[in-house]
């Protein structure tokens, strides 16, 4: 087996079917399996699986039980030389995973990889390739100071705002949007941490594919449409403490104990005021839908 694919999905049927439909349109010549866990949807999408894609392997979650843990599901039963993980808002362009599986196959010393992912309008996905969300880095992500000054490598750390978006190039992160890494990665570092409901498991694993000597390459070259955030927009405020919380999981976990006291006390004001800011933003505006 070449590749396994894993696809978590929650109330997204139709942009799970695109999907689907397109992994066939880019798979090449290679043998795969794919896999799609449900997180206890209510919108038909584990019966569409069944009619339209009986070859898909679909586990049925009997809640959602989060990104992390749905995934580590699949990703434990996978036997690919190599795995992608791929979210159902995703669609792949021709040839994609062949290309991947040879670029892999060409590059021995790289453990993970990513490509541009591409927004309905045409924008780049920016979160596609990442510096870590050092304190400096997230300074300069939530001042929008990589906005105001782009090509700047003192703010657009986080974004890597500075870097050319074609390009190919080693990063500290990609997005687990697609996520394409060999077998020994992942025996290597472990399944996801199911610490991280949504948000941050992403940032978490490559940190740790980063700490084991295996490069994360960026190919800027290849692109994958991203309609970015179908499971999320349900229910935005409990997306926002999903996202506050798992920044908080990762500075402690990965960062805390390499600066001091009050630079970390610092961070979880930060996170905790943007956390309320954000929250409010949010109750205003379904207030003036």
């Amino acid at each position: 087996m070449d590749l396994s694919i894993v696809i978590t999905s929650f109330n997204t049927r139709e942009l799970l079917r695109a999907c689907l439909a397109s992994i066939e349109g880019s798979i090449g010549t290679i043998a795969r399996e794919v896999f799609v866990v449900d997180n206890c949807s209510g919108d038909g999408s584990p019966g569409m699986v069944k009619t339209d894609f009986a070859n898909v392997k679909l586990f049925e979650n009997a809640q959602n039980e989060g990104f992390a843990k749905a995934n580590n599901r699949a990703l434990r039963e996978t036997s690919g030389r190599y795995v992608l993980l791929l979210n159902p808002d995703t669609q792949l362009r021709s040839q994609t995973l062949q290309e991947m599986v040879d670029l892999m196959d060409s590059s021995p010393d790289v453990g993970l990889a990513g490509i541009k992912l591409v927004r309905q309008d045409g924008q780049m996905d920016r979160a596609c390739r990442r510096g870590f969300p050092t304190p400096w880095n997230s300074f300069g992500r939530f001042l929008h100071l990589d906005r105001l000054f782009p090509r700047s490598r003192t703010f657009g750390g986080y974004n890597l705002t500075f870097m050319d978006p074609d390009g190919e190039y080693e990063v500290d992160a990609i997005v687990g949007a697609f996520m394409f890494f060999r077998r020994e990665t992942l025996e290597e570092v472990g399944v996801l941490d199911e610490n991280f409901f949504m948000f941050g498991e992403d940032l978490d694993w490559c940190y740790r594919v980063r700490r084991s000597d295996w490069k994360i390459l960026y190919v800027g070259s290849k692109e994958v449409l991203h309609i970015k955030g179908a499971s999320t927009r349900q229910n935005p405020q409990l997306m926002n403490s999903h996202f506050h919380r798992a920044m908080l999981i990762f500075h402690k976990k990965h960062l805390e104990r390499h600066y001091p006291f009050f630079i970390n006390w610092l961070v979880s004001i930060g996170i905790g005021l943007r956390w309320v800011g954000k929250a409010i933003l949010l109750r205003l505006r379904r207030h003036h839908a």
